[in-house]
């Protein structure tokens, strides 16, 4: 096909997004199947002020559920940051799952490099550099727009979610073992950490023994959410659902202040 050629603000934003008064957008359809250009075209939200409001929220709450575990409060305030700075976009996904936050996206108008290349030769311009990939873990310098690709894995994710109609408990215990990650460099509790770990894997696989007698693959298929979880990039999702209203937002530093502050 044609297309195959084709080569910080303060953070009290948030809270004056939480407090704006938007409604929920439809469900999005699925997504076209076609040609695999299809994954790296960019796309938006449709109603980014809808969806940035929702998943603040979300954050909000994740963070308050966070804080109100007992073994997380008797760690250093620098583990803990250290533990939300790694997996805030995990468990904020597994939130927007838990309220069935319906994402609705739209492919963006933003031209390709061979449209900017044959536009810069008609007026005897340079032809644009193509901008490095920023590496994994590092933020994003300047606007980029989500690929159909990633949105398409946040997606997923969702619905798999959706189609195990995961409880409460079993969004807490998943939570647990995300949140309580022991292999992150710069930990000094760390088996005490991996013991919490352990333990939410553990209460977990008890319930689900308890209330799902006859699925014996559950416990199995929750896994598989985590591991969906872990091919979610976390620039891609706050460029998602904080930067079309918050603009270049520096995640650290809100999460800091979140966390410090009583939710």
């Amino acid at each position: 096909c044609r297309c195959c050629a084709e080569g910080r603000r303060h953070s009290s934003i948030l809270y004056s997004i939480l407090r704006s008064e938007e409604r929920d957008v439809p469900p999005a359809g699925p997504a076209p199947r076609g040609c695999p250009c299809g994954s790296r075209r960019r796309v938006a939200l449709r109603s980014p002020q809808v969806a940035c409001k929702a998943a603040s929220a979300v954050l909000v709450k994740t963070l308050r559920f966070v804080q109100n575990v007992p073994c997380f409060q008797e760690l250093p305030l620098e583990e803990q940051l250290l533990l939300v700075r790694s997996c805030w976009a995990p468990l904020l996904l597994l939130g927007l799952a838990q309220d069935r936050v319906h994402l609705e996206t739209v492919e963006s108008a933003e031209p390709s490099m061979l449209q900017l290349i044959l536009t810069a030769r008609q007026q005897g311009e340079q032809p644009p550099p193509r901008a490095p990939a920023p590496a994994p873990g590092r933020p994003h310098h300047g606007p980029h727009l989500p690929s159909a690709g990633e949105i398409q894995a946040i997606k997923g994710f969702l619905a798999k979610c959706w189609s195990l109609d995961i409880s409460t408990k079993e969004y807490a215990y998943l939570k647990g073992t995300v949140l309580f990650n022991p292999d992150l460099p710069g930990l000094q509790s760390t088996q005490y950490i991996e013991g919490l770990q352990r333990e939410a894997q553990q209460a977990l696989n008890e319930h689900v023994r308890l209330i799902h007698r006859g699925d014996e693959a559950r416990f199995a298929k929750l896994n598989v959410v985590l591991s969906l979880l872990r091919s979610i990039n976390a620039n891609v999702v706050a460029e998602l659902f904080f930067r079309p209203i918050i603009g270049a937002v520096n995640m650290d530093d809100m999460l800091l202040e979140m966390l410090c502050a009583k939710l």
